[in-house]
């Protein structure tokens, strides 16, 4: 009996589990997932099923965006919200990145520092404001101080996990070669977790504007954050929607920054990903 003919394998297709999609299959799935929605809430609006004012249709809404642009300062509003997210991601960052650092590299300071973090952070950010406004007052100090309790702590104990992604095998080899500790610190475990920590940057920017909200309702007049608040004490579901919006484009603006200066920066992450 005669074996069976040799055959080519098949190249992998693009529902293959982890495999790869081509710049113009990617932009075209993208596009399908943003747009879908958009389309459904288009045809649920105009099927007067609902409301305008529980679902303002995409037109409403955008009408809304032109006003609040040429008529209520939404430059100034988008502006504030960035500098008051930007802020406090910033001073998060800051103390984290070194803090998570030591955690990740040193056993006794994760002892000390793991547990009350994890005690910390699952406390609401929001359950700090009449404390924030006491210590702080209610000016930007105190928006910020909200956005920065948001992000530290859970950004604190991602960095630190980060770190202790590093190989073993690694930090071994380089005690073998008589590494300091600071040499370790700096020629092995930073450049092993910087890919994963600009990562961790990116998800914790995303956490900063989900506070933002929250930390606009601190003694707030202006922001993305408190017109959305104001227009729901009138009923103004189309300055909600597009409040939401507007922050949901900014957020995906950061995110794909995030993602361009990872490719830039580690591209060799990219192609072992």
């Amino acid at each position: 009996m005669s074996a069976p003919p040799n055959r080519a394998p098949r190249p992998p297709g693009i529902w293959t589990i982890a495999g790869s999609l081509g710049r113009r299959q990617y932009w075209m799935f993208a596009a399908l997932g943003l747009f879908s929605p958009l389309l459904l809430w288009g045809v649920l609006a105009a099927s007067g099923l609902i409301d305008p004012v529980f679902l303002p249709s995409p037109a409403m809404v955008a009408r809304r965006v032109l006003t609040w642009l040429t008529e209520d300062d939404l430059l100034a509003d988008t502006g504030i919200s960035i500098y008051r997210v930007s802020a406090g991601f910033l001073l998060s960052a800051v103390l984290a990145l070194p803090l998570g650092l030591l955690i990740g590299s040193f056993r006794p300071v994760a002892a000390m520092l793991e547990p009350l973090t994890d005690f910390i952070r699952y406390m609401p950010a929001v359950a700090f404001i009449p404390l924030i406004m006491l210590w702080v007052g209610i000016d930007e100090s105190a928006k910020i101080s909200v956005i920065f309790i948001g992000t530290f702590f859970q950004m604190l104990l991602m960095v630190a996990e980060d770190v202790r992604r590093t190989p073993r095998a690694q930090i071994e080899a380089a005690h073998t070669m008589g590494a300091t500790r600071y040499e370790i610190i700096k020629l092995v475990l930073l450049p092993s977790a910087k890919p994963a920590l600009l990562d961790t940057l990116r998800v914790t920017m995303g956490w900063a504007w989900t506070y933002l909200v929250v930390a606009e309702l601190v003694a707030a007049n202006s922001g993305l954050g408190y017109s959305i608040l104001k227009a729901q004490r009138f009923l103004k579901t189309d300055t909600i929607f597009a409040g939401i919006i507007l922050i949901g484009l900014i957020g995906l603006v950061m995110d794909q920054g995030f993602r361009w200066l990872h490719r830039r920066l580690f591209p060799w992450a990219q192609a072992r990903a």
